[in-house]
């Protein structure tokens, strides 16, 4: 089960992820490189995850005030890991190709 520790270092690493790519893509927009795009379409997709945690974490919060309902809580935080989980899998895979390409005889 996760806990707020465990949910707060994982924000965190993806946050410093997110900073990380975005001072790649300002290098890669100061040399004039053209492949930016990808760089920022895995900034936005790690910032939907970090803001979708940011929103379960607000609703739990909310609910532990008695200010929400528990069913949005469960909702928001099953988004969140569906969303998660989705990344680690994509990351996954480009990992893969990217150990594949390396195979690859010259």
């Amino acid at each position: 089960m996760t806990t707020p520790l465990s949910a707060a270092k994982a924000y965190s690493s993806v946050g410093r992820l997110a900073n990380q790519l975005a001072g790649n893509e300002k290098a890669a927009k100061a040399t004039g490189d053209a492949g930016g795009d990808f760089g920022s379409m895995v900034k936005q997709a790690i910032g939907d995850v970090v803001e979708a945690g940011k929103v379960a974490d607000q609703k739990a919060l909310a609910a532990a005030q008695g200010k929400a309902d528990v069913v949005d809580v469960v909702t928001a935080v099953a988004e969140t890991e569906v969303a998660l989980s989705t990344m680690v899998t994509v990351r996954d895979k480009v990992i893969a190709a990217y150990e594949e390409i390396m195979r690859m005889p010259i």
